[in-house]
């Protein structure tokens, strides 16, 4: 098949599956929407969902996994949320949590909330302007009490002040406007924590003023959320509890959850051979194909041979031909994309037009030979074959890409062989670059550039793992992220990500496409093209 040819066929699977999407979508909106009255839903009952594996902790602030903000997200709240009844988040559609109302200075530098009285913690203590103040100097680095891991601190570098005005208004001032920070505040990632609770304390007995609270825990094997009698939402929540189920087997427990011993799967596990697979024996099953958020990507250490050697890592960028990626292991269910997620699921990444000339996306004979010609100018050949090791989490879904890499670079000369670490281990080992070249899912949890850059490109930034440094970059990087003029910032950010796929800073494989599963049963649980943001659980209910 010519290249040409076979672009336009993955072009097509993609706008069939959009179509699919947008379909999803907009029955979503319906049934998602707050209705009128209450009268039609029901109160008790026990939710069962699924985790895949035991959750690393629930501090939220300290993680960067799913598997610990599905089962964590219904023990908190934010100041802002995205809206829960929309698929397609956007900072316009920011709804009050903590917050009853908010506004901005003239100057775009001050950001000031006014927050709800009547809530308490799960302890009972009240919460006030001091907790808000306390969590954001926390994540910031600014206060007394610092975070075992603190993934999120560059979201919060532009911040120069936290200030209160008694027990319930609280400003936020910056060094320079940043219109992302709304949408950073409503990320699942940006929950508030009591100031009366250290910080360490948080990971195992978690203290939120959220829908729910911790009834038992299992370690790796069961986690028992229990209805918040004093929740400030008044006829929140419907459930009576939420169960979540570690079950490590992808076999294992998408049996269980055709044989209804779960109501819900776990985002970002739904494949679409399982999708076939529950389908065929659940008829009624009801699927939802939303996009992750997520990139599938390649870390390369730019600071270990071999990877410190340019010609290197373009090499490997080349031998990777995503076409065969989207066909063989995700059947259609990867986007092509740079690092933002595209249109229409997200204003932000690269249009449908430049995605044919991405790296690896093109004829993949020419470039495997280039990637060859590239490793040759390296002194890497036949009699001298390029070895590593692949490191990937031990997680189905990264295990999935770590194989099919493999391949590639049998395909072009190197020799590769895997290796995989618990989620426990796993994100300390990225932490200190204990690898070589490693598979990775990169989810920013909010809908804006700035926490998808400023986390994953900036020099020094904790979770740019790569450790790839470009000071002309960062200098974009800053200057969109100032851009009140969405149209300015919009070209900016492209910009920035078609340098940074050039660049090979971070190689991006492509969108996940994930297609959620849950019971017809389950009411209420709307989810989002952002694999993190959809799980608070306060307006979920059951239907038997």
């Amino acid at each position: 098949m010519k290249p040409l040819r076979l672009w336009s066929v993955l072009a097509f699977e993609a706008r069939m599956l959009l179509a699919f999407v947008l379909l999803g979508a907009a029955a979503l909106a319906v049934v998602g929407a707050r209705p009128a009255t209450v009268a039609a839903q029901k109160y008790g009952g026990e939710l069962k969902a699924m985790l895949r594996e035991g959750w690393p902790s629930l501090s939220i602030h300290e993680e960067s996994t799913s598997s610990a903000t599905w089962p964590a997200m219904p023990l908190y709240n934010n100041l802002l949320l995205y809206e829960p009844s929309r698929p397609v988040e956007s900072a316009e559609h920011v709804v009050g949590e903590l917050a009853e109302s908010w506004n901005w200075s003239a100057d775009g530098k001050r950001l000031t909330f006014k927050l709800r009285r009547g809530v308490t913690w799960h302890d009972g203590k009240p919460f006030t302007s001091a907790d808000a103040k306390y969590t954001l100097d926390l994540v910031r680095g600014a206060g007394e009490k610092r975070l075992k891991r603190n993934p999120r601190k560059s979201w919060y570098e532009n911040v120069q002040d936290v200030t209160v005005n008694g027990d319930f208004e609280l400003s936020i001032v910056l060094k320079n406007p940043q219109p992302s920070l709304i949408s950073l505040l409503a990320s699942t990632y940006s929950p508030m924590y009591p100031a009366h609770i250290d910080p360490d304390t948080m990971r195992v007995q978690a203290v939120g003023t959220g829908p729910f609270l911790i009834k038992s825990v299992k370690p790796d094997e069961e986690l028992l959320l229990a209805k918040n009698p004093a929740y400030f939402v008044k006829g929140r929540p419907y459930l009576d509890a939420v169960r979540y189920i570690a079950i490590k087997s992808r076999p294992t427990r998408f049996n269980a959850l055709i044989a209804g011993q779960l109501d819900t799967a776990m985002p970002g596990e739904g494949t679409a051979a399982i999708r076939d697979q529950v389908v065929g024996a659940v008829p009624k099953m009801a699927v939802w194909p939303v996009a992750f958020n997520d990139t599938t990507n390649v870390l390369l250490n730019h600071k270990k041979p071999p990877f410190d050697n340019l010609k290197v890592r373009q090499a490997v960028n080349l031998a990777l031909d995503r076409p065969s990626l989207v066909r063989s292991v995700f059947r259609g269910a990867l986007l092509p994309s740079g690092a933002n997620l595209p249109p229409p699921y997200s204003d932000w990444g690269l249009p449908e037009s430049e995605l044919p000339k991405l790296p690896g996306w093109g004829d993949a004979v020419k470039n495997k030979a280039e990637a060859r010609k590239l490793l040759a100018d390296a002194g890497y050949g036949p009699g001298n074959p390029l070895k590593f090791t692949v490191s990937s989490r031990a997680v189905d879904s990264y295990i999935d890409v770590a194989v099919w890499m493999i391949s590639q670079f049998q395909e072009v000369g190197i020799e590769a062989k895997l290796e995989t670490f618990e989620t426990t281990v796993w994100y300390s080992k990225l932490a200190r670059r204990d690898f070589v070249i490693a598979t990775n899912l990169t989810g920013p949890g909010a809908e804006d550039p700035d926490a998808n850059y400023f986390e994953n490109y900036l020099c020094g930034s904790a979770r740019n793992y790569t450790d790839y440094c470009n000071k002309e970059v960062e200098a974009m990087i800053f200057k969109q992220s100032q851009e009140t003029d969405k149209t300015k910032r919009l070209e900016l950010v492209r910009a920035i990500d078609r340098r940074l796929q050039e660049d090979g800073a971070r190689p991006i494989l492509g969108q996940i496409i994930d297609y959620f599963m849950a019971w017809p049963h389950v009411k209420g649980l709307v989810p989002h093209h952002n694999i993190h943001n959809y799980s608070r659980m306060q307006d979920v209910w059951l239907d038997k």
